[in-house]
């Protein structure tokens, strides 16, 4: 499999590259964050960005999305890095599609999936429970037929979700794999309770609490007790989007070094012409084309279903969280005192690698996920 796009795909990135700049740009963010937004996006954005195929660039077409798979929701999300641009692209349009799509009903489909590829429907994903990352720590139990009680943490979009994914314990003890069940939730039913949480890099999280709260059998998604079959893949799903993200975050922090290296000058010299900084910015070009592979690798994978896609999942957000790491660290340090004030942007770019890196697992996290699932 060669890791080059397209014509299809290019033209798809060089869209969503122009829109992103245009209607999206960096200027965005730091106006919803400092006008304190209460929905924390533009719902009028994400309506065009629906209408340009970002909101169903999972969904099939048979259910009103353009079914441009992984790799779509990669270039798209590589673009977002680029521009932080404030989108629900990964809570409703990779992880809630892929959670419908591996688990959900013929009748879930039909209903739910034309509605979230048009930007009219938002649904959120509630997993994780701890202030770090453990899928299979979920305390919140399902009761009886069907109440669920709990607390889930860092729902991404959680505040703004029209429906919720839920995943709760039907059985076995906190910690393990089996009788996990994931179930739609109406955010507004009784006993639902949602607290929105600001996050270092100003974007959408929220806290929400179940209390006896009165689900259905058609709000199970995937088998019962068996939800962590549909879990791994929306996670994993997340993750690699999430990828190619950081990479879009890596590719625009260099990029902008490298401009301002051409043009600061020091002593009447310009800096970029300092060999220091010449290796330390070739050393960084070298992994960010590491990265850009495996992400695309990672992403092809997943549209082939292919057995390794965990493996290289794993791979590819450890790799790409630890050079978006890198390059925002390098960046401030090469753009020297005003790298580090507010007014600059390079400081926005610093805070959301470090948010992505930790949502849904850090590079510590799948460098031992790596290694179980290789059997060491």
């Amino acid at each position: 499999m060669t890791l080059i796009l397209t014509d299809d795909q290019s033209m798809f990135r060089d869209a969503a590259k122009r829109f992103a700049a245009e209607r999206a740009p960096v200027s965005q963010l730091r106006k919803l964050r400092d006008d304190i937004d209460p929905i924390g996006f533009s719902r009028d954005v994400w309506k065009e960005m629906a209408d340009m195929g970002w909101a169903g660039v999972l969904v099939p077409e048979e259910h009103g999305g353009v079914g441009f798979g992984f790799v779509g929701a990669g270039l798209i999300a590589a673009e977002v890095g680029r521009n932080l641009s404030s989108t629900p692209l990964l809570s409703s349009a990779v992880l809630a599609v892929t959670a419908l799509l591996r688990g959900g009903t013929p009748a879930q489909k039909e209903t739910l999936l034309p509605a979230i590829a048009s930007g009219d429907l938002l649904i959120a994903f509630a997993s994780d429970e701890s202030v770090r990352h453990s899928p299979y720590q979920i305390a919140t139990r399902c009761a009886g037929k069907y109440k669920l009680s709990g607390r889930k943490l860092h729902v991404l979009d959680g505040h703004v979700a029209d429906r919720l994914i839920v995943s709760a314990r039907t059985s076995s003890d906190t910690g393990s794999r089996d009788g996990i069940t994931l179930f739609l939730v109406d955010p507004k039913a009784a006993g639902v309770t949602i607290t929105r949480t600001s996050m270092v890099d100003s974007r959408n999280s929220a806290t929400i609490d179940l209390r006896d709260v009165v689900v259905g059998e058609d709000d199970i998604i995937g088998t019962f007790d068996k939800g962590a079959i549909v879990l791994d893949a929306v996670l994993d799903a997340g993750r690699a989007v999430l990828a190619a993200e950081l990479l879009g975050v890596a590719e625009e922090s260099f990029e902008r070094t490298l401009s301002y290296l051409r043009d600061r000058e020091q002593f009447s010299v310009k800096i970029g012409s300092f060999q220091a900084l010449q290796h330390r910015a070739a050393h960084l070009f070298c992994e960010i084309e590491l990265v850009r592979s495996v992400v695309l690798r990672t992403l092809q994978a997943l549209d082939a279903q292919e057995p390794t896609a965990p493996s290289l999942v794993c791979l590819a957000k450890a790799k790409a969280s630890d050079i978006a790491r890198l390059a925002t660290n390098e960046a401030v340090q090469m753009h020297g005192g005003i790298g580090m004030t507010d007014e600059f942007d390079i400081g926005f770019f610093m805070k959301r690698a470090r948010a992505a890196a930790e949502t849904f697992g850090d590079q510590y996290y799948h460098t031992d996920r790596f290694a179980q699932l290789a059997g060491y």
